[in-house]
């Protein structure tokens, strides 16, 4: 039997367990990828760790997220991640270089190659035939010190694109037609292949629209053949000696095939607030816009910048309308600039913001009171622009471009434009001088900001337990710590832990302390889907700080549960989801002789509260309990040095 492209590379990197769905499996990692948002933590740990040097193929640390740098707190992460990358031989892109996940795929993917980053979207690099996977930093920080990637080895959905896109039609309408499909729960322990006539047409940073938000619908990764499509990415990246072919057998075998019509496919909105709350544009009808913001990971390339700019042209964006534009790397931007297309973009009216994160991540261009704003990132939670009432909708570059130019959202075939022919360039800007590479010569730098890696404690022998706070369905870890302000803090967690459910229950901080006080554990209890989104582990290291000991929850998004465990944290899935209606804040919760019970599959959980009982599914290996019950991945890995 023939191999698909997921198992292709899996087996060449496979160190332990079979690749059977459901099965754990450990994976040697070739490269790694950071950023400073959350890579503070994963080098404070990997120091802890007392390696001297990073044992991956290439290990990257991106500054793209904190560059505002009000006050010292940003730039002391910046200058912390400079200075410990040259210590440990990590390469390190300056604050300015660009969006991580841009960057990485432009100057650092590599086919057939394996790559785990401290963020989400790195699954963006599967565009060029790797596989890339989205983890949290102690992962990463265990990866760069040699160890394998441990997972749940995913089921592979194959998904064939058929035939080719009308006018006006993109990459970006074709994932949130994925996503319409697949919505953005229920896809956990999936990885999405990419195949069919259709992928011929597509260019690696088309391609790398798709496999990006392959994140919101909660898949391991997504992925993509390395084939001539990719070659001439290379060769335009001067980088043609990494290519190889990766192409699936003809006879491989998929768990489930998904097939789309390009061809049917229309100009698509996500409504607020949800990725997978999708429309056609003309179904949206028309919404009067304060604000277009074009750039992030997902469509700031060169490729989705120039046919921006040939929409401009000549035009001017409607007078209410703030409108910003993010080029994705200084790549992107200084080729632009050079061909003049940058020029075009001013002139209509544009504000030209950092190569970064910024919008995307609620560092900066947060929208008016109530304010509605058309983006083309990749996620649109309640608050996650930094407005708590602002209406965020994700489009298409073209799209955001039309709706600029009208002050509403319009699908780009009503203004009677032709449609832009770009042509790519046989070479881009290969210019690396904003990239570091590790000299070994440079003292690490530390101040106040930049804390200790914290530590668990081994689990107690009864867990006695205080329900601290209970949540609704698909809450994301944007929800249980914000970005915005908290931000800034994220090396130093006792400070990270006063934002912990800000908007949800700010009293949750206090709750936890109350409880501890009272010799219990919190424990947090959710609905379906809980830990969607980011992959921000402060999600889990913060309650694990403040006590927590256990979740409970009706379904939990897997690189959140994969940070649960890693921080000793226990993380349960309830049998019968209508029990999730009978625990209630404050209710006691115990789990007897937590040490022996832990190896079974059903855990039953006293309600001490209500007199009653319930099961909760113990979905954790045999290495995973042993880790919880140590207190945490950092405390396992240094007992088994």
């Amino acid at each position: 039997m023939g191999q698909n492209l997921f198992e292709k590379i899996i087996s060449t990197h496979l160190v332990s367990g079979e690749m059977v769905a459901g099965k754990e499996v450990g994976v040697r990692i070739d490269q790694t990828l950071t950023q400073e948002s959350l890579g503070a933590m994963a080098y404070l740990q990997f120091e802890a760790l007392n390696i001297p040097q990073v044992k991956t193929k290439l290990s990257v640390a991106y500054c793209d997220h904190l560059l505002a740098q009000f006050g010292p707190a940003n730039a002391d992460v910046h200058r912390y991640h400079e200075t410990v990358t040259d210590k440990y031989g990590i390469v390190f892109s300056k604050p300015g270089n660009g969006i991580c996940h841009q960057v990485h795929l432009e100057r650092f993917s590599r086919p057939g190659q394996t790559l785990i980053g401290g963020d989400s979207h790195t699954v963006t690099c599967g565009a060029a035939g790797m596989v890339a996977i989205g983890a949290g930093g102690l992962d990463v920080a265990l990866a760069m010190g040699g160890s394998p990637f441990f997972m749940t080895y995913p089921k592979v959905k194959k998904v064939i694109l058929r035939g080719k896109l009308k006018n006006w039609v993109t990459a970006k309408d074709i994932i949130l037609e994925v996503l319409k499909k697949l919505t953005t729960k229920g896809n956990v322990g999936t990885v999405l292949e990419y195949g069919g006539d259709g992928i011929a047409y597509m260019t690696v940073p088309e391609r790398s629209t798709i496999a990006n938000m392959g994140a919101e619908t909660g898949v391991t990764t997504s992925l993509f053949p390395s084939d001539e499509m990719t070659r001439k990415f290379f060769v335009a990246q001067d980088r043609e000696d990494q290519w190889q072919e990766l192409l699936p057998d003809a006879d491989a075998k998929y768990d489930d095939v998904i097939e789309i019509d390009l061809a049917a496919i229309e100009p698509n909105v996500a409504l607020p607030h949800s990725p997978d709350k999708v429309v056609t544009v003309r179904e949206a009808g028309e919404i009067a816009v304060d604000q277009v913001l074009i750039g992030s990971c997902t469509n700031s390339s060169y490729l989705d910048l120039m046919l921006v700019a040939e929409m401009l042209k000549g035009r001017k964006v409607h007078p209410h309308v703030s409108f910003g534009v993010v080029p994705g790397s200084r790549q992107v931007l200084s080729m632009i600039t050079e061909n003049g297309a940058l020029s075009h973009i001013i002139a209509a009216g544009a504000r030209i913001l950092e190569s970064g994160c910024g919008f995307c991540v609620g560092q900066g261009q947060s929208p008016q009171t109530a304010g509605v704003s058309v983006r083309t990132n990749n996620r649109n939670f309640a608050g996650r622009s930094g407005t708590q009432d602002g209406a965020v909708y994700l489009t298409s570059p073209v799209v955001a471009a039309a709706t600029a130019l009208t002050g509403k959202l319009t699908d780009p075939r009503d203004l009677g434009m032709e449609y832009p022919t770009i042509i790519l360039p046989a070479k881009y800007n290969a210019d690396d001088s904003q990239v570091l590479f590790p000299t070994g010569k440079k003292e690490v730098f530390r101040s106040e900001i930049i804390g200790t890696p914290p530590y668990n404690t081994p689990m107690p022998a009864e867990l006695k337990s205080e329900v601290a706070i209970k949540v609704g369905n698909m809450l994301n870890t944007d929800d249980i710590i914000p970005g915005g302000e908290a931000m800034n803090y994220r090396a130093n967690i006792p400070k990270s832990c006063e934002f912990i459910f800000q908007f949800i229950d700010p009293q949750f901080p206090k709750n936890c302390k109350d409880i501890v006080a009272r010799g219990k554990a919190p424990v947090i209890v959710g609905g379906e889907s809980y830990g969607q989104g980011s992959s921000r582990e402060h999600a889990a290291v913060c309650p694990m700080y403040m006590g927590v000991r256990t979740l409970i929850a009706i379904s939990i998004e897997r690189i959140h549960k994969a940070n649960l465990i890693n921080f000793g944290i226990l993380p349960l899935r309830l049998a019968d989801a209508a029990d999730y209606n009978r625990i209630e804040k404050g209710d006691e919760l115990v789990i007897e002789d937590i040490y022996k019970t832990i190896y079974s599959d059903q855990i039953t959980v006293r309600n001490v509260t209500k007199g009653a009982s319930f099961i909760a599914m113990n979905e954790t290996t045999k290495r995973q309990r042993d880790i919880i019950l140590k207190g945490g991945l950092l405390n396992y890995a240094i007992a088994q040095k």
